[in-house]
């Protein structure tokens, strides 16, 4: 009997059978490592049964016998595929992202046992945005987070005598759930270490706009050869999270400005000696913390939470950070920030970085780095007096050493200094002053907007509306007809001009059905980019109650509440209504309303009373191909505040409405 595999036939033999010599090769017994475990009285005499057959665990692992007793730290890590000794893949990861980070687990681990420690290693994969964009595979990217943040807390739990953690992580969802585990983890010293960012290409596409050559080519506006061509080159080096600002860099500057991961490490390039460098310094900086018994809540504060959430505004950062750092918080026990701490935030906080995708200049995220990173905006803020800085960070000093140090270090004057040899740019040009900022035409980063489709509100990128878009006035508006989808792919096919109706310039796009309950809250770059990246885009609005990627910009407004699953107006538009948005970039202000529908012009209160008295959208309905892991997810994140809270899990709340009691969270190890 044969069977088919990857084109050619297998014999059954070859599937069933082991070569002789290796079934002769069996052995029942072995020597055992040598030496002697360095057991003592005491611990033989109280140390659990677990404690003592560790130390056989770890001399059977190959650990040099009289060691194994010595203070075990834990690195945990995002990593995935399996890399050859040379760098070649015996089988691929999800994503550059954490193709490479062994190496920064192999640094750390390396000079934590120089340090006399015994390092452990463990390891949960993250998914790729990116690769499931427009796929079934997108209901599962948020619910993951939360998910992986609660293995790698039970796999730093089930290392009874650990005395710190160490996280490696790169990406969209892994670095969020790494640092809602360790803020999680408050009574263990902790420590992020970015996994940094892939380069681009000399000459191509950054890994944003490659994500658009289908779109392109089906208007037209690239050959087979050029996409093809494109597509190959646009990861431009193995390892790290993409080239722009998106949701990984985001997440990235965000935990370096937590104080979680060591001033400028966020967004090094990946697979450099400096980027190797990171992992060694956090593993230092980890034994130095277990030193002085600085822990994770010693760290993590309401302080720090709004520097990372002021950073995040002078960066311009992805959206999707509004669901993380509340998670973070959560994690840590602190107060989760709402709607009203965001938007006070982003009125005082100038945006002053210039990178892809918001402009203007579209810089990739190394030249951030090489200008100073998250170090160097908060000089600026720091200026204007935006930052509380006496937090502390894991350097286990507060947050205004910190700068006093990057403001006179050789560091920072050598590599602001190789950007400009290397590539030609003024750092300044880059990371700018608040005055630079004005002249060039920054705003600041994100703008709530409610109205008759998102009563408890909605959230759009402002600073990334094109400006030529906006009026004299900084204000954007927008006037259209309403385009209804229930399902993304519909609304792709519609905007490749594949179905019976194509989107056309001044249509006000509306995907439906996608948050949470829908469709695990998908990410549909898919949509954005294409708009972006084709000649007509700019002239065509969002509105979804999904989200959006990092990377998104354009007129779209996501997140909006509530989701038209739960009942919210967004799920009673029709094709053909008329839709106005408002957006005031300067004074981040904005409105989305139902002003008209069957040739009637009305305002927003009628428009309010006309959604009230319809009925859903005869299609409204979940994605059937939502995973029932993803329900429950939706189900239980609901109960602990949905979208606004953070997608979190509360047990008490959780507990408390299935009408059980359970244990007080403060008898319990976090």
């Amino acid at each position: 009997m044969a069977k088919t595999k990857g084109g050619a036939k297998e014999d059954l033999g070859s599937i069933l059978e082991t070569p002789a010599e290796v079934l002769e090769a069996v052995r029942t017994k072995a020597d055992g490592p040598g030496g002697s475990l360095p057991l003592t009285d005491e611990m033989l005499r109280t140390w659990p049964s677990g404690d003592l057959f560790a130390l056989s665990q770890n001399a059977g692992m190959g650990w040099d016998a009289p060691s194994v007793a010595r203070d075990p730290y834990l690195i945990l890590s995002t990593q995935g595929g399996l890399r050859a000794p040379d760098g070649t893949p015996v089988a691929l990861g999800y994503h550059t992202g954490h193709w490479e980070i062994s190496l920064l687990v192999q640094e750390a681990a390396e000079e934590l046992k120089a340090l006399d420690v015994v390092p452990f290693a463990g390891m949960v994969s993250d998914p790729c945005d990116g690769r499931t964009q427009g796929t079934a595979g997108m209901m599962d990217s948020l619910p993951y987070r939360n998910d992986a943040a609660i293995v790698f807390r039970r796999l730093a739990r089930s290392l009874p005598r650990r005395k710190g953690v160490l996280g490696v992580a790169t990406c969209d969802k892994g670095v969020p759930a790494m640092a809602m585990a360790l803020a999680g983890l408050r009574d263990l010293p902790s420590v992020m270490v970015p996994g940094g960012v892939t380069l681009p290409p000399r000459e191509g596409e950054d890994a944003g706009k490659i994500q658009t050559i289908g779109a392109r080519y089906v208007h037209g506006e690239l050959s087979l050869e050029e996409a093809a061509s494109l597509g190959c080159r646009a990861c431009a080096t193995p390892g790290g999270g993409c080239q722009f600002l998106g949701t990984a860099a985001t997440s990235q500057v965000v935990v370096e400005a937590l104080g979680m991961a060591l001033p400028h490490s966020a967004l090094v390039p990946s697979g450099q000696p400096i980027w190797k460098d990171v992992a060694r310094r956090s593993a230092r900086a980890l034994v130095n913390l277990a030193a002085r018994g600085l822990k994770s809540r010693d760290i993590l504060s309401d302080a720090s939470i709004r520097n990372a959430m002021v950073v995040h505004a002078a960066f311009g950062g992805s959206t999707n950070l509004l669901l993380h750092i509340p998670a973070i918080a959560h994690a840590a026990g602190l107060r989760r920030p709402v709607v009203e701490d965001w938007h006070e935030v982003n009125l005082k906080v100038p945006r002053l970085v210039s990178v892809l995708p918001n402009g203007p200049q579209y810089h990739p995220t190394v030249r951030a780095y090489l200008a100073g990173g998250v170090p160097e905006v908060m000089l600026h803020l720091r200026a204007l007096g935006l930052l509380d800085e006496s937090a502390l960070t894991v350097t286990g000093e507060p947050l205004a050493r910190t700068l006093d140090w990057w403001e006179s270090s050789d560091r920072r004057a050598r590599l602001r200094d190789l950007l400009h040899r290397e590539d030609g740019v003024d750092p300044d040009d880059v990371m700018m002053s608040p005055a630079r900022a004005r002249e060039k035409g920054l705003t600041s980063t994100v703008t709530f907007p409610r109205g008759n489709l998102a009563p408890l509100g909605s959230v759009i990128k402002s600073t990334a509306i094109d400006p030529t878009l906006a009026d004299a006035d900084g204000v954007y508006r927008k006037i259209g007809p309403a385009r209804v989808f229930t399902r993304e792919h519909a609304a792709i096919e519609a905007i490749k001009g594949q179905g019976p109706r194509p989107i056309r310039p001044g249509d006000v796009l509306v995907l439906m059905g996608r948050g949470p309950m829908g469709a695990g809250m998908e990410e549909i770059y898919e949509i954005t980019a294409a708009l972006r990246h084709l000649s007509f885009g700019k002239h065509v609005a969002v509105v979804t109650d999904a989200r959006f990627s990092g990377v998104s910009t354009g007129a779209c407004i996501g997140h909006v509440s509530p989701e038209a699953l739960a009942g919210g107006p967004l799920g009673k538009v029709r094709d053909g209504d008329t839709i106005r948005i408002v957006v005031d970039r300067i004074r981040l202000e904005g409105s989305i309303d139902v002003v008209g529908a069957e040739g009637r012009a009305f305002d927003p209160e009628e428009g309010a009373r006309v959604l009230a008295s319809r009925s859903p959208h005869p299609d409204l309905s979940p994605d059937p191909s939502l995973p029932e892991d993803t329900r429950l997810w939706a189900a239980l994140q609901n109960v602990a505040g949905g979208t606004w809270g953070g997608c979190v899990y509360d047990p008490k709340l959780i507990i408390a409405t299935l009408g059980r009691s359970g244990t007080p969270r403060d008898e319990r190890t976090p």
